[in-house]
């Protein structure tokens, strides 16, 4: 596996060694001591698996403490534009974010820590998005940050205002509209 740094700290695209024979391909996306050689500690206790129409978008979603999640994505089939926004109030990279595209093509794995909220845009019909998160989902800590943002300059690929979302997504607030950021 190869894991490439982003330009916010501890936030990583891995990107797995695939084998392939006549049989098809095989190939490894999480390997709990080859990830912790990297730092990546987060004991993974739940997987989620989406499946959405070309044009979705969905985040940017976090959960804030005791329950934060650390998440490990990827795409199982299609494509998805992968966003990670930093929250982590003391970190010199605050407010700003990450974007990596995600594909079944690509078998990109991108993993997202503690402190950060996540989103994608589906780029690809039928589109199977897969993540494991560090803890289990909980309604009472989850929150987001609305998907347009005029102050996180996230560059959304090509659909605009046309994207689909919620109505909860859509209703989300803006990031300096957040009182509770506790990691």
């Amino acid at each position: 596996m190869k894991f490439t740094k982003l330009d916010i700290p501890d936030v990583f695209v891995i990107e797995p060694e695939v084998y392939k024979d006549h049989r098809g391909s095989f190939y490894e996306f999480y390997n709990k001591e080859l990830f912790s050689r990297y730092g990546i500690t987060a004991a993974f206790v739940q997987d989620n698996c989406s499946i959405s129409s070309k044009g979705i978008l969905r985040g940017l979603h976090f959960q804030v403490a005791p329950k934060a999640q650390a998440k490990l994505v990827y795409v199982v089939k299609g494509k998805v534009f992968d966003v990670a926004v930093d929250l982590r109030k003391d970190s010199r990279t605050f407010g700003q974010h990450v974007a990596v595209t995600l594909s079944a093509e690509n078998k990109k794995v991108l993993y997202i820590p503690v402190g950060f909220a996540h989103g994608f845009c589906v780029l690809e019909e039928g589109t199977e998005f897969c993540y494991k998160v560090s803890e289990v989902y909980s309604p009472q800590h989850e929150r987001g940050i609305v998907w347009n943002d005029p102050a996180l300059h996230i560059q959304w690929p090509g659909l605009g205002e046309d994207y689909i979302l919620s109505d909860r997504d859509r209703a989300l607030p803006t990031l300096n509209s957040l009182k509770d950021l506790s990691f």
